[in-house]
């Protein structure tokens, strides 16, 4: 698995994503074992970063993520845990909350990355970053970011955060390159900071293209597995596909190992 080395860590190029593990915004225990079933095999084969947020299924996401993570055997240091406080929490005592929160439903003591999960109008950071500043010093979290920012507010987190910020998770596929065209990418890569992509294939929605075909077959690969190759052929982008079904969780992360010539770069950039 090819991985992005900041100053303070390194992560894999991809990672698995949670939203609809355990339900939507609510908890739906109907999809528990296929939940589990989906993080196991992840887990399994290699997949070392596990996002998740307080947001998915109001929590028994991560729950989930917790339980999986416990029975895979692995050591809590091998994985890596994002997880994300939702806009409603951002005051001081909420985001506080929020983190313990978080914590008890993963059955874990620490997050490796916090992030805050929206921007919120008329929130006060200054208050937010004095919690998460809090959070890191009292080693409940490693590492901060944020998460659908613009420019001009991940400049303002770094400016209050007391650690560098590493990430902003943001949407980016070949049909959604809006934080390409608003800078920030650009801005990421020449700040040393991860733009983590969510949504790479559009929720399986993704329509490939003649030019993604012809290049998936001469790779041998299917065109998602293009779609999510592009994606990662960027410096400073790593991404988090989700999948229920074996088969494209394996395909999501064998992507990383596709090595796109600078043409086929080029022919899906244009």
């Amino acid at each position: 698995m090819k991985s992005e080395t900041l100053s303070t860590l390194t992560l894999p190029k991809v990672g698995f994503g949670t939203w609809k593990i355990g339900g939507n915004s609510t908890p739906n225990r109907a999809v528990d074992e296929k939940s589990l079933a989906a993080l196991r095999y992840a887990l399994e084969i290699g997949y070392t970063h596990i996002d998740t947020a307080e947001m998915y299924a109001s929590g028994h996401s991560e729950e989930l993520v917790g339980q999986a993570v416990r029975e895979s055997g692995m050591k809590r240091e091998d994985v890596f845990i994002t997880s994300k406080v939702i806009p409603s929490h951002l005051r001081y005592d909420d985001v506080l909350t929020a983190c313990e929160n978080s914590l008890r439903h993963l059955g874990m003591e620490y997050i490796d990355l916090y992030l805050i999960h929206w921007p919120q109008s008329g929130a006060k950071y200054e208050e937010t970053f004095k919690a998460l500043n809090k959070l890191v010093r009292d080693g409940k979290v490693k590492h901060l970011g944020v998460s659908n920012f613009d420019v001009k507010l991940l400049k303002q987190a770094q400016s209050l955060s007391e650690t560098p910020i590493i990430t902003n998770q943001v949407p980016f596929s070949l049909g959604d390159r809006s934080y390409i065209k608003n800078g920030m990418l650009a801005y990421c890569q020449q700040n040393d900071i991860l733009l983590t992509a969510y949504s790479p294939v559009e929720e399986g929605k993704l329509r490939p293209n003649k030019t993604v075909a012809a290049i998936a077959k001469a790779h041998n690969a299917t065109p998602f597995q293009i779609a999510l190759a592009w994606i990662v052929s960027h410096p400073r982008v790593i991404t988090i596909p989700m999948s229920f079904n074996p088969v494209h969780i394996r395909e999501n992360f064998e992507s990383a190992d596709i090595e796109l010539t600078q043409d086929e770069i080029e022919q899906l950039t244009n």
